[in-house]
């Protein structure tokens, strides 16, 4: 499987850490995976934004390997956000656990379903 990212010369660039279009050549699998939110096993909800956004993070990477795949896998991610405050601090952590992958990436400002919870991320994987 082969994940190559394009960004066209005549449409807006990206900013950082992410590609306008990811094409997937040779995969013969894909995993679409749920809204992972910042809880722990236990229940637990950390109260600032970066162990929750952290937590998440640990989490897809689990459900990942549950699946055989890795962030190596991922080409797209849907980050839901409480509020636009943390849009910075958020691109910072992901660039952070996504290092130098690009991949497809939504950002969405929006209400979310605990109120303890300031944000929830899902993401589309292939293989």
């Amino acid at each position: 499987m082969k994940i190559t990212s394009h960004n066209a010369a005549d449409a807006p660039q990206p900013t950082v850490g992410h590609a306008q279009v990811v094409e997937v050549s040779g995969a013969t699998r894909f995993a679409y995976f749920s809204g992972q939110v910042p809880v722990t096993r236990d229940g637990a909800v950390p109260a600032s934004f970066a162990e929750q956004s952290r937590l998440i993070w640990r989490n897809i990477e689990a459900q990942l390997a549950e699946v055989g795949m890795t962030l190596d896998n991922v080409v797209k991610a849907t980050t839901f956000l409480s509020d636009r405050k943390y849009a910075i601090e958020n691109r910072a952590i992901r660039t952070e656990v996504m290092g130098a992958r690009t991949r497809a990436l939504t950002v969405i400002i929006c209400g979310l379903f605990d109120e303890a919870w300031l944000l929830e991320s899902e993401v589309v994987a292939a293989a």
